[in-house]
């Protein structure tokens, strides 16, 4: 347990001065964007800013306009105190915790778009995701506008578009991706595993399975990206619960197809198990 007083504020104002305190007196800032309903995975992300910040920020807020209209934005599961029991027994400074008329208030009409990384993999199932993302993000880093973001890794796609974003427009913040973190059986750390029920639960290890199955064949010298999305295919259509969204290797930095695995690709899965979508990927170095 930290000795660490954890403020929590919902107004934009207090947020930005609590920065400029921070950044006047020469220390810096580590901030980590969450939805909340927080676990492990969210956690990994905060001790990563302790150890490369003075001071660290997280914030909570379900962002509605990162949800189709027939996805789960009112059952998304919302848990307050838990957050805030963790992010006290973290070490963290401040939570942001905005109300969504704060966030978008009426008249709104700005959103912030990264053509190309937007469109593939989630983009094509999720149309208008990333414009949600982008956005709040953005609003985000002017709102706390820290040294430095830090973003999970299994949601790459995310990651990556607010790489560019922010080197685009020009915020002033290092953003870094950290690790995936797994459950014991393999299964990446998400707020959406608590919907599966436990049959589900115990097959959606198969996204893991998957791409270990990729990962495996490109280190026995497999460079063939179609054999390789084949064998996921075939493994994770092998369990009876899982409905494949998608299976796809793709380049690295741009996401889109490739012919033959020559330099840095990734391996990335999205697998639907009864209402529960789940996403999941690999970087798969020749």
């Amino acid at each position: 347990m930290s000795n660490r007083t954890l403020r929590w504020i919902t107004d934009p104002g207090e947020a930005f001065a609590w920065v400029m305190e921070a950044r006047c007196a020469g220390r810096t800032t580590g901030l980590v964007p969450t939805m909340g309903n927080l676990h492990q995975g969210h956690l990994s992300l905060m001790e990563a800013a302790k150890a490369e910040n003075d001071l660290v920020a997280a914030t909570i807020f379900v962002n509605p306009t990162q949800f189709g209209p027939t996805e789960d934005f009112q059952a998304y599961p919302r848990t307050p105190q838990r957050d805030r029991e963790l992010c006290e027994q973290v070490g963290i400074d401040l939570i942001f915790a905005p109300a969504e008329e704060t966030m978008y208030p009426p008249g709104s009409l700005t959103n912030v778009q990264v053509s190309d990384l937007e469109e593939p993999l989630c983009g094509g199932s999720r149309p208008g995701h990333f414009v949600g993302v982008a956005t709040i993000v953005a609003k985000l880093f002017n709102i706390l506008p820290a040294t430095r973001a830090y973003f999970g890794r299994k949601d790459y796609q995310q990651a990556l578009l607010i790489q560019r974003m922010a080197a685009d427009l020009n915020f002033p913040v290092e953003v870094r991706v950290c690790p995936i973190v797994r459950e014991a059986d393999g299964l990446a750390m998400s707020s959406r595993n608590s919907y599966l029920s436990e049959e589900e639960r115990r097959d959606a290890v198969v996204l893991s399975q998957a791409l270990a199955r990729a990962e495996g064949l490109v280190a026995k010298g497999e460079r063939d990206p179609h054999r390789v999305r084949l064998e996921m295919v075939n493994l994770l259509k092998s369990t009876d619960r899982a409905v494949v969204d998608y299976a796809e290797i793709v380049d690295a930095a741009t996401l889109q197809p490739i012919e033959r695995i020559d330099g840095p690709a990734l391996a990335a899965l999205a697998v639907r198990f009864g209402k529960t979508r789940l996403i999941d990927n690999a970087l798969l170095s020749p």
